[in-house]
């Protein structure tokens, strides 16, 4: 269909789908609604008449969006070797659990994190392992596995024939096939619960039982606040620096909410989120811990109180 009358209010409704593609590209909601800002700008810099010769905006506006993706993907390596750290994506809350805090009306418009959908394809196991694929490899899966676009469109974005990117995808599905499901979420919730009436009673046999041994915790700070640098390895280790952290951290609040669609636990203190922590489950005890503390990656969670 020609585009003659299509208004605006049309091609800024295909926004909320821009925002999933970029975030899933990318792991981060600022880069995401960056990259959906710069294609919006490049759409509204055509020609009028360019303009109504595209036959689906938003198609292209998912293309350019996704190029624009390929290209942050590609200069993101080099950025996080200057990373303090470790590098993890930024974690979601459910607004539904926090409620409308700051006031806004729950239909109007809300933030970019509000907009993206829930569901296992950002849980925050798989975008840890969407993490360790080429950006090709990610665009041509994300595209294809998330979100159904066939491979002939995938090519234009990646500038390959239909058979590479069908290559691309086969390779970035066996490493999210090499990687262990999740648990249920209500086994998570449950073990998740436990971890965290052992943490406040300061219980390191209890939480040590509650760990794989062979568990890793993996922290994000970003450089801006204190955490460690490198993962901490094994249960018992863990334990005890759970329980450092509780000794040296008065005033702080331990909540249940869902990161990334999938139950974890929220720290706060004096109402103010300090840490998401997101965990990988497996047969009742936890065997991934992610922390993330960098401020920036936490704007989404400002604003809500538990």
């Amino acid at each position: 269909m020609s585009t003659v009358g299509t208004s605006a209010d049309e091609i800024a409704g295909e926004r909320r789908q821009l925002i999933n593609v970029a975030y899933r590209l990318l792991g981060s909601v600022t880069e995401a609604e960056d990259a959906v800002q710069a294609a919006y700008a490049r759409w509204y810099g055509l020609p009028r008449r360019r303009r109504e010769e595209i036959l689906s905006p938003g198609a292209w506006l998912t293309t350019v969006t996704s190029r624009i993706c390929l290209d942050l993907l590609g200069s993101a390596r080099a950025r996080r070797e200057r990373y303090v750290g470790a590098w993890l994506p930024e974690p979601l809350p459910d607004r539904t659990e926090w409620g409308q805090a700051d006031g806004a009306d729950p239909t109007g418009p809300s933030d970019p994190a509000d907009q993206i959908v829930l569901d296992e394809s950002v849980g925050m196991a798989f975008l840890v392992v969407l993490e360790t694929m080429t950006p090709a490899e990610r665009v041509a899966f994300v595209l294809h596995e998330v979100f159904r676009y066939p491979y002939a469109e995938i090519a234009g974005v990646l500038g390959r024939t239909p058979a590479a990117c069908k290559q691309l995808a086969a390779s970035a599905r066996r490493r999210v096939s090499a990687a262990r499901p999740p648990a249920t979420a209500t086994g998570q919730a449950d073990v998740l619960r436990r971890v965290k009436e052992a943490w406040e009673s300061k219980d390191v046999t209890a939480l040590v039982g509650l760990l794989n041994p062979a568990a890793v915790m993996t922290a994000d700070g970003g450089g801006m606040v204190g955490t460690v640098l490198r993962p901490v390895e094994g249960g018992t280790r863990i334990a005890q620096y759970m329980v450092a952290i509780a000794d040296k951290a008065p005033g702080l609040e331990l909540l249940e909410r869902s990161v990334n669609g999938v139950p974890g636990l929220v720290a706060q203190r004096a109402g103010v989120v300090v840490t998401v922590a997101s965990f990988d489950v497996l047969d009742g005890r936890i065997t991934r811990i992610w922390a993330v503390r960098n401020p920036e990656k936490l704007r989404p969670w400002c604003g809500r109180a538990g």
